[in-house]
């Protein structure tokens, strides 16, 4: 392995997220009891230009009465664009009223690591000055051509950065790519459109110590074509994936958890190599196939899932 290594920045457990309005007071209540690991408080796309600024202050209302944490949940808020003029209103108030109770601020439409730069400027500012014991992370929002053009150096950005997102949507119509719906496959193309830059998104975070977060499924109607798209997800490495409507949270959480048959067979290739580690042995066998050191670091990241599942539950 090369001696340059990235650990992860910040673990969270991020099999679902739920993306809620954040001019909706009775679906952020609902948010808090959901199964979701993580919601985020929209400020952007879901809120009309009229009511941004109502929205801002429901949103400073719920993060400051809503003991999130308490409830296992990571708080995020999606702020607008830096090519607006709600963006540094939206991060000022929100982290002047309620920075100590935010986890993280989810930046849209990223295309350059300074965008990230600018954010965290901001961030920083305030904490100094309120005196948060707390440090607010940052996630990206990979949606532009530009975005994905330059995801590597947004990813290895240092600082507050701890997940890429891959805004479906948004991307789609910055590349002018033909699309059914929103994260749907366009059956003029064999395969999956999105195989590519989901992939190139997950390889820049996993290379950074970044969680990469698929995002959304439009069809909420559709059960078999969202399941169908997070494990895709998976396959290539995603750890979690949007949810639009609370209906998806379960969803995902059941594709980005491992099943028991794989969890078990994690553990008998762990047990199968610390035996044969006694032994003097570098591999060994299990149900009739080869494993070595890579099958052990691959089991142990399936057991620690698991693990971070059940501590999760047990806070909830």
């Amino acid at each position: 392995m090369s001696h340059t290594y990235h650990p992860m920045r910040r673990p969270r457990l991020h099999r679902s997220e739920l993306a809620v309005p954040g001019s909706n007071t009775s679906f952020i209540d609902k948010a808090a009891t959901s199964a979701a690991d993580v919601v985020f408080l929209d400020l952007e796309d879901a809120v009309a230009p009229a009511d941004k600024e109502q929205a801002r202050r429901t949103v400073i209302e719920a993060l400051r009465d809503i003991d999130w944490a308490a409830k296992g949940k990571t708080v995020s808020v999606r702020i607008n664009g830096l090519d607006t003029h709600y963006m540094y209103r939206d991060v000022i108030d929100v982290m002047e009223q309620a920075g100590d109770r935010l986890h993280t601020i989810l930046v849209p439409k990223v295309g350059l690591p300074a965008d990230l730069y600018c954010v965290e400027t901001l961030i920083t500012q305030v904490e100094q000055a309120q005196g948060y014991p707390n440090k607010v992370g940052l996630e990206a929002l990979i949606e532009t051509a530009l975005g994905m053009a330059n995801v590597e150096a947004i990813a290895a950005a240092p600082g507050r950065l701890e997940a890429l997102h891959f805004g479906v949507a948004d991307y789609a119509a910055s590349n002018r790519a033909r699309t059914v719906s929103i994260g749907g496959l366009n059956p003029n193309y064999p395969g999956d459109q999105w195989h590519f830059a989901l992939s190139r998104m997950i390889v820049a975070a996993r290379a950074y110590g970044l969680r990469p977060i698929d995002g959304p499924f439009g069809d909420f109607s559709d059960p078999d074509g969202y399941r169908a798209g997070a494990a895709r997800a998976a396959a290539l490495g995603a750890e979690g994936k949007w949810a639009i409507h609370p209906s998806q949270v379960e969803l995902a959480n059941e594709v980005f958890s491992p099943p028991e048959a794989e969890l078990q067979r994690a553990r008998r290739i762990v047990e199968a190599l610390d035996e044969a580690a006694a032994q003097g042995k570098g591999a060994a066998a299990v149900e009739g196939k080869m494993i070595d050191a890579a099958s052990a670091r691959m089991a142990q990241t399936v057991i620690a899932l698991d693990q971070a599942i059940r501590a999760a539950a047990s806070r909830a």
